[in-house]
């Protein structure tokens, strides 16, 4: 199956498989044998975060499956991302050092910015003051690609990118990289299409690797007025029509734009049926009524990030 999945390549040469596991909300047990399954249908690309907590699951999975003889290591792709409390330059090797640790990795293929927004360093991932609020860092993200470049330069990593960057907070990466990032992580669906960026970031030779492809209905802080992305009746539609599931269409809608989606699940059945999106395609009508549906529907405020001179949304401050 793993075969079967497209690639694509990234602006360094590495190549990604078209389709990815999320592991966002997933606990350590839960997403090692999430992880087991997912290697057995055929999933090659995985992506993960510190913040998550569960990088040591990860890796048990892997390696599980590396131990039996069904994969190698270079056979996976495995990106992860530096959180905002350790974004101040002298702090990136030992953080990304950390995550190889809970990885049992020798290397990531990927590492991110989680966010361009830096919180006061120390222990606590997200500190807040007597009010509640976060307390920020004044590190600029500029600085600290450059120690994501001398990570990447030192053979730690075999990619370097960024995640929940707008346009002019990648121009200023561009202004100063030695290396480019080969993506930008973003919340990408078809209520939130985010055409600019996409437009912009394929000009710039950065690929668009969409998290919350489905619009995460279980993500905490959802409220019952919200649309569930997967209940759009245009969408359902188009399930019947080409007889798969609401899921299926907007993945297989995702990547023939170019996107590389990365759906979280823990649930064997989702897992199978989010990969199995290649043997069918829509057709240029049926991807012009999807572009219809974007209403920018941000499921991913990050509240936390509010206030930062660098909150990427300046649209919800």
């Amino acid at each position: 199956m793993a075969s079967c999945v497209p690639k694509v390549t990234l602006n360094n040469g590495v190549s990604i498989p078209a389709i990815g596991l999320g592991t966002w909300r997933a606990n350590k047990e839960d997403v090692k044998e999430a992880i087991k399954h997912a290697i057995d249908t055929g999933y090659r690309n995985f992506d993960c975060a510190l913040f998550y907590g569960n990088e040591e699951g990860v890796g048990e999975g892997i390696r599980a499956k590396i131990a039996e003889g069904v994969i190698k290591r270079q056979d996976v792709f495995v990106a992860s991302k530096l959180w905002c409390n350790s974004m101040r330059p002298d702090l990136v090797e030992s953080t990304i050092k950390r995550s190889l640790s809970n990885f049992g990795f020798d290397y990531l293929d990927l590492y991110l910015i989680h966010w361009p927004t830096a919180f006061a360093e120390g222990d606590i991932l997200s500190p807040k003051d007597d009010k509640g609020d976060t307390v920020f860092s004044d590190v600029d993200y500029v600085n600290t690609w450059k120690a994501m470049e001398a990570v990447c330069k030192k053979g730690l990593t075999r990619c370097i990118g960024v995640c929940n960057f707008n346009i002019n907070q990648l121009k200023r990466i561009l202004d100063v990289a030695e290396i480019i990032p080969v993506t930008n992580q973003v919340e990408l669906h078809p209520y939130l299409t985010q055409t600019n960026l996409v437009e912009f970031c394929k000009r710039s030779n950065i690929v668009i690797t969409a998290y919350s492809p489905l619009g995460s209905p279980d993500r905490p802080w959802a409220k019952p007025s919200e649309p569930i992305l997967i209940e759009n009746k245009t969408i359902i539609d188009l399930s019947k029509k080409y007889k798969a599931t609401p899921a299926q269409i907007v993945l297989r809608y995702l990547t023939q734009k170019g996107v590389v989606p990365i759906p979280k699940s823990s649930n064997e059945k989702r897992i199978a049926e989010n990969f199995d999106i290649f043997n069918f395609e829509l057709n240029i009508k049926d991807m012009r009524v999807m572009d219809g549906l974007d209403c920018n529907m941000r499921y991913h405020p990050f509240h936390d990030g509010m206030g930062h001179k660098h909150y990427p949304f300046k649209e919800l401050q």
